[in-house]
């Protein structure tokens, strides 16, 4: 969905490319695949110096693209990639990333998942800890994949904006990774932003109710072929070729823009998309080379050029300003925190 080339047909300017590892790695190993996939986003911007280049702050973005280069920052995605550690958390932010998603599917020892048993209610003492610390860094705070409670956690918390780096309405399509109203209303008092996701289970009714049948199909196959892996996956693949995905459209995920826009403001939805970390992708919609249709469909619907502005990169541009200048201030009061999980919340992670 991604290249040099289709980047540039869609004048994408600036991207977070995310630093995923899996969220079954936990521990050290998955701080090491962590900084092994930043050490890869180095190394594309080594190799493509005319095209990509790293960038550190608000201004950097603005520079490298009217230098013609995209700017590229990182996102960590998923608290698990810190191992519990502060220190992990600092040494990620220096080299690239500028947000971090609290929790990906699964929970972590101080943070509720939006798709994990609840342990916590939303956040630990130690997951207000990390929040302040992302404040004290300028990294970004990303709700995608938490547990509303966390989401109402962090806003509580956080004195700079959060983002939600892909999610979209869950008014519109009711999946725990959307955002529902009670959240979106919270965003202008914050300054965040919704970055509004591709991801047709996320974005059509239709293909939400169909992700829901295959996750029962698999439990029940699981049920029935406990000791035999080979046997659910091939009844997972007939299922999956008897029951094809229903489509979702570039119209809908227009529509879930509307409704951030219509419940939050303006000020308070961008793009997300998910390229690249997604198997299917909306009509109108299939690849990086697509957004000025979703552009062109904004303007039919009667948005403003300064609208499509806000939403294409000014709402999250002036998230991470905002971020920027809350790290100065906190900066300019204490040094870094030196707390741990085990002071905060009385456990050693895992626990």
């Amino acid at each position: 969905m991604t290249d040099i080339a289709r980047l540039r047909a869609g004048h994408v300017g600036a991207q977070f490319w995310s630093v995923y590892v899996p969220a079954r790695l936990a521990g050290r190993g998955a701080v090491t695949a962590t900084l092994e996939q930043i050490d890869f986003v180095h190394q594309l911007s080594r190799r493509y110096p005319d095209v990509f280049q790293i960038a550190s702050t608000s201004q950097d973005v603005e520079r490298l693209f009217a230098e013609g280069r995209i700017a590229s920052m990182m996102g960590v995605e998923g608290g698990h990639s810190i191992d519990s550690s502060l220190a992990a958390l600092r040494t990620l932010y220096r080299l690239g990333g500028r947000y971090m998603t609290l929790t990906h599917s699964r929970n972590v020892p101080w943070a509720d998942s939006a798709t994990d048993v609840p342990k916590l209610g939303g956040l630990s003492r130690f997951g207000e800890a990390v929040v302040a610390e992302m404040n004290w860094l300028g990294m970004l705070v990303d709700l995608s994949h938490v547990s509303v409670e966390t989401m109402d956690d962090a806003l509580r918390v956080t004195r700079a904006p959060v983002i939600f780096s892909h999610s979209s309405t869950r008014a519109i399509c009711d999946v725990p990774r959307n955002v529902p109203d009670s959240v979106l209303k919270q965003l202008p008092r914050n300054g965040g932003v919704v970055m509004v996701s591709f991801v047709p289970s996320f974005t059509a009714p239709a293909a939400a109710d169909r992700t829901r049948a295959e996750d029962a199909e698999e439990k029940r196959q699981e049920a029935l072929h406990p000791d035999d892996p080979t046997a659910v996956r091939r009844a997972m693949e007939q299922w999956q070729r008897q029951h094809p995905e229903p489509p979702a459209t570039l119209a809908q995920v227009a529509d879930h823009i509307d409704h951030v826009r219509r419940v939050a403001g303006i000020d308070h939805v961008g793009l997300g998309s998910d390229f690249d970390g997604i198997t299917s992708t909306p009509a109108g919609l299939e690849d990086v080379s697509r957004f000025p249709a979703l552009v062109a469909e904004l303007l039919r619907r009667g948005y403003s050029d300064e609208d499509v502005r806000k939403v294409t990169s000014g709402n999250v541009l002036r998230a991470l300003r905002d971020a920027e200048r809350v790290a100065r201030e906190l900066q300019a009061t204490r040094g870094p925190s030196t707390a741990t999980i085990d002071q905060l919340d009385g456990k050693r992670p895992g626990a």
